[in-house]
């Protein structure tokens, strides 16, 4: 069965998810819709790129994942659709899907031009409901049908992208027997999410976080006690740093962006 994720920054209060979902449901009946969050920090396209990086491989080929975090909605920006991995997607061309083209094994882009599959009148302040919802209805529905390829699935949509916008995404480095990177997300707990990878870190490290205390490398939280500082490699994969029940970003008073340097135990 065809699925189609949203993930937004509009919350659940004002109806704006639910006028997605009805749009959705009025042009493919019956497809799965699954809410995968409406709680990213308002126009915050670095943080959609990052949770959209957590769960995208994880549902089958054939899905559509649409993410409306939008804050250019209404100017010129174009309206995408990408194949990769399999998977579909409908998005502004903001960034959003910077992740996923640097995961994907092969991708492919195109603007979405075809203006009769929109709801009319396009408002210019909800491409959500009348651009972005329809599209992923009539990729969902494409999918079902089980094309040869999901990269057919964006036939006649528009014409292919070849420079699709990308955030930067800033590369950890060795520097001598030191580890330096930086905060790529702060998540709901206040951990401190970076992009050094869990595999670069050697038993015993420690780590600082633009200067700040030392937290030592440990395998969970509870090897620390209540409201000491951790390092820890976390579900991604990569360095977090934590504080057992509270929240690392407001312990060191940082966020995205903010230095960490890893000194290598041994």
């Amino acid at each position: 069965m065809t699925r189609i994720t949203l993930l937004t920054d509009f919350g659940t209060v004002d109806g704006y998810v639910a006028a997605m979902k009805g749009v959705i449901a009025t042009r493919a009946p019956g497809v799965v819709i699954d809410d995968a969050s409406h709680d990213i920090p308002p126009g915050d396209v670095a943080a959609a790129a990052w949770t959209l990086s957590r769960y995208w491989r994880l549902y089958p080929e054939g899905t559509v994942h649409v993410v409306v975090v939008d804050p250019g909605v209404g100017s010129e920006r174009r309206a995408l659709a990408a194949e990769a991995d399999g998977r579909l997607f409908v998005a502004p061309d903001n960034g959003v899907l910077t992740r996923v083209l640097a995961e994907a094994g092969d991708a492919a882009v195109v603007s979405v031009e075809s203006a009769e599959l929109f709801r009319t009148p396009v408002s210019a302040t909800f491409h959500g409901r009348d651009v972005f919802a329809p599209v992923a209805a009539e990729l969902a529905r494409r999918a079902a049908a089980g094309p040869a390829s999901y990269r057919d699935a964006l036939a006649g949509l528009g014409p292919a992208v070849a420079d699709p916008v990308r955030l930067p995404l800033p590369q950890p480095r060795r520097a001598g027997e030191h580890l330096a990177g930086e905060v790529v997300h702060v998540d709901r707990f206040g951990n401190l999410i970076t992009n050094v990878p869990g595999e670069w870190l050697a038993p015993g490290a420690t780590v600082r976080v633009d200067g700040g205390p030392a937290a030592p490398l440990v395998r969970t939280y509870t090897d620390v006690a209540p409201g000491a500082l951790a390092a820890l490699v976390g579900s991604a994969g990569v360095l977090e740093i934590s504080v057992r029940d509270g929240s690392a970003a407001e312990r060191l008073g940082v966020g995205r962006g903010a230095g960490v340097r890893v000194e290598q135990g041994g």
